[in-house]
């Protein structure tokens, strides 16, 4: 054992062998070092266990295919990319929304330039980072003014701080919904400094507990949109519309967080989906305020994105927290370049890859699983891998459409040598991690959130998670 252990290679000596490798030779020599170092430590246990017992084994030309894997596997980036098959479009896990291609060169455009992010180019003086988006927000939604924050939590947050702190907020109890992260709108209602009103039942709220509920402390009427569940039966819900007439009666502001948003009709454009209320509907109707995500049903980026009646957008502009909550010039750069997708419908649904995916038809995926079936039947062979074209359901994800299922097509894979389990957990350890799901015993990949591009990089990591048949 003591042989072994001198037979060991000096740490330097194998990383000159790395630096001979072109990627590897590109990390920092800090980090090869450290991975050196781990990997010896490795050596050291296989030494001791026995599961390493010839010197000869400890040479270049055996260690170093194994340091090179190691080292490649190790170095990986812990954020990166995953190829989702799972059918969901809006997948909070798996970063939400794709950008569209003008959206993605517009974030690297403000990466590697200077740009005008707060630079007034008629005046020559300081100007305002929301001017970038504000007209084009308000000429798709009939919004007088408007602005931008992180995201809808931190929207929702920012009105009711200026609006309602230390005041009442009268909400429907049934309105009381929590999204992802346990995050939860009485909690958020609480940091804001307003004092939540609950009126109604948790099924069925009238126009009278509004009424009823308003007094000396009340600062504004709340409607959460409820976008990521769905009561149904017994139930009843105040009109947007009711709700306006009752604020002006008694002068109070009425607050809609939308939750997921939405600028595209789906129902105008052909696609028969449950109903769920545009932007332009709600600004409409008369809401003095509304809040959206920007990662959603929009497709752009992560944001929070404030509308409504100048009188209080202004106010909401003004306050400090706003600064803490602002976004970036890369958000900016990116919902800029989506916003300007929606001038013409027909362009978003064809360029904003979430409008895209969850209105594709069934031939259409069809066909795509049939090409990707072939594709898998040509570089991996009948002979491991079992495959099938199934029919499914996809989801929309993100809270929206909650009872909505999306008619689909899966190619279906059962490899002959390991489980199905066992397919899964692999694939989650390759480069990239392919993500799907398991549906009467067959491994599914839904083809509706996999890109064409897509495809020989699903070859690939199928080919790591099987042992590399080549």
């Amino acid at each position: 054992m003591n042989n072994l252990f001198r037979a060991l290679p000096a740490v330097d000596g194998l990383l000159q062998g790395l630096q001979e490798d072109e990627d590897l030779g590109a990390l920092p020599r800090a980090m090869l070092r450290d991975l050196v170092n781990e990997f010896l430590d490795v050596c050291r246990e296989e030494i001791k266990s026995g599961a390493i017992t010839d010197p000869g084994d400890l040479d270049w030309t055996k260690l170093g295919p194994r340091l090179i894997a190691f080292v490649r596997l190790k170095s990986r980036p812990h954020f990166r990319r995953v190829l989702n098959a799972t059918g969901v479009v809006i997948h909070t896990n798996l970063g939400r929304s794709l950008l569209a291609e003008s959206a993605t060169r517009a974030v690297q455009d403000a990466c590697r330039n200077y740009s005008n992010l707060e630079f007034s180019l008629e005046t020559g003086k300081r100007g305002s980072r929301y001017s970038h988006v504000e007209d084009l927000l308000c000429r798709l939604t009939g919004a007088e003014a408007g602005l931008v924050v992180n995201n809808n939590a931190a929207a929702v947050l920012l009105v009711l701080d200026t609006l309602a702190k230390g005041r009442e907020v009268i909400v429907s109890r049934g309105q009381l919904v929590e999204i992802g992260g346990s995050f939860r709108i009485p909690e958020v209602m609480a940091k804001s400094g307003a004092v939540l009103r609950e009126v109604g039942a948790t099924n069925r709220t009238h126009l009278h507990d509004y009424e009823s509920a308003v007094g000396e402390d009340t600062a504004a009427l709340l409607k959460v949109h409820t976008s990521n569940y769905r009561i149904i039966g017994f139930h009843k819900e105040v009109p947007l519309e009711e709700l306006v007439r009752l604020g002006e009666n008694h002068g109070l502001p009425v607050i809609e967080d939308m939750g997921s948003g939405n600028l595209f009709d789906f129902n105008a454009a052909g696609h028969s989906f449950m109903h769920e209320p545009t932007v332009q509907q709600v600004i409409k109707a008369g809401a003095s305020v509304v809040s959206f995500s920007g990662d959603k049903l929009l497709g752009g980026p992560q944001a929070g994105i404030i509308l409504g009646r100048r009188e209080y957008i202004d106010k909401i502009k003004k306050n400090p927290l706003n600064r803490a909550l602002r976004i970036d010039k890369m958000t900016l750069a990116a919902l800029e370049s989506t916003l300007r997708l929606y001038l013409d419908m027909d362009r978003a649904e064809e360029e904003i890859p979430t409008l895209n995916m969850i209105c594709a038809g069934k031939a259409d995926l069809k066909r795509k699983a049939r090409r990707l079936q072939r594709l898998i039947q040509k570089k991996i062979g009948g002979q491991k891998v079992n495959t099938a074209i199934m029919q499914g359901s996809s989801r929309v994800g993100g809270g929206a459409f909650p009872e909505q299922d999306l008619p689909t097509y899966m190619l279906g894979l059962r490899p002959k040598d390991m489980g199905i389990s066992e397919l899964k957990d692999g694939l989650l350890r390759c480069d990239p991690p392919l993500v799907g799901r398991v549906e009467e015993d067959w491994f599914c990949l839904d083809v509706r959130t996999l890109q064409e591009e897509e495809f020989s990089l699903v070859v690939q990591s199928l080919r790591q998670a099987m042992l590399d048949l080549d």
